[in-house]
């Protein structure tokens, strides 16, 4: 079923970005400006992640942002001053890219998360704007790379089944420990029905290696669900713990993506996708590669 065959209380056209973390792996460069406004070559993580919403046909994006992160409001805001000058200079690529770094029909909401609670928690801060509607969850830090973006593989999924669908990588065993991981049973290739799904667990007691990643659709069910979980892991409110008491009330289910994902929430994951990314870039790519050739190790 297309978009457009759709009702507006049926579609995904709402996208919550929980950008409210620290950034403290990336001190000092994140002291002062958010994790999610670090460039990879030339254009920041979160316009990304606003990207592949768009793709997907979304057109509210919802920033639920923390103290100094007013930098992620600028960058999707309008600049006259530096459109004045572009204009003025008659540098009409870069005016233009400038212009349409968002749609003219893509609106945005900026929230504040008062406490640095959790994923959980911040998602539940979008509640009074999402209201009634099935909406997308993305996390800027993992940066996905794909012909078909992932958040629209998965609308496409929702719009087929009307449920909540969860992103899911296959990992490492010994990696466990720093993911949601997935009990599920398998309804065709890479799609899967949840069983459960618990926070971190030890290698030897995950149910599964399919782990979840930073995208997300879910059905406003969840917002009650976060408002009754405890704290939990990490002292923070995990949207894991309310998906999995989703599950007793809804049918869930787990996706395996088409894409390669890099975690940009670490410094390696961050340099693997400033380098691929280079590598494909039209203006760089070929000067790049054979720099990369020319190193001596």
């Amino acid at each position: 079923m297309v978009l457009s065959d759709m009702t507006s209380r049926n579609r995904v056209t709402k996208a919550v970005f929980p950008v409210a973390g620290l950034g403290t792996r990336f001190l000092p460069a994140t002291k002062a400006s958010p994790k999610e406004m670090l460039p990879v070559v030339d254009k920041p993580l979160i316009q990304y992640a606003a990207e592949e919403a768009i793709d997907a046909g979304i057109d509210e994006l919802i920033f639920v942002t923390g103290r100094n992160k007013r930098s992620i409001e600028d960058h999707f805001d309008k600049a006259y001053e530096l459109e004045a000058e572009l204009a003025a200079k008659n540098k009409q690529d870069l005016l233009r890219i400038v212009q349409n770094i968002l749609p003219s029909k893509v609106s945005c909401v900026y929230i504040r998360q008062p406490e640095a609670l959790g994923l959980g928690h911040a998602v539940l801060c979008a509640k009074q704007i999402v209201g009634d509607d099935p909406f997308a969850v993305i996390l800027a830090d993992d940066l996905i790379n794909h012909d078909i973006g992932v958040m629209r593989q998965m609308v496409e999924l929702y719009n087929q089944h009307h449920c909540s669908v969860i992103g899911v990588e296959n990992i490492r065993r010994e990696d466990t420990g720093s993911y949601g991981i997935v009990k599920a049973n398998p309804v065709s290739a890479g799609f899967y029905k949840m069983e459960s799904v618990v926070e971190k667990p030890k290698p030897a007691q995950a149910p599964s290696t399919l782990a979840v990643v930073g995208r997300y659709i879910l059905t406003p069910g969840i917002f009650g669900c976060l408002e009754k979980i405890r704290v939990g892991a990490g002292g923070e409110i995990q949207l894991t713990d309310g998906i999995a008491d989703l599950l007793h009330q809804e049918t869930i289910y787990a996706y395996e993506f088409s894409g390669r994902r890099y975690d940009c929430g670490n410094k390696f994951g961050y340099l693997q996708a400033t380098v691929e990314y280079a590598l494909e870039h039209p203006e760089l790519k070929d000067r790049f590669r054979a720099y990369l050739k020319s190193l001596k190790y």
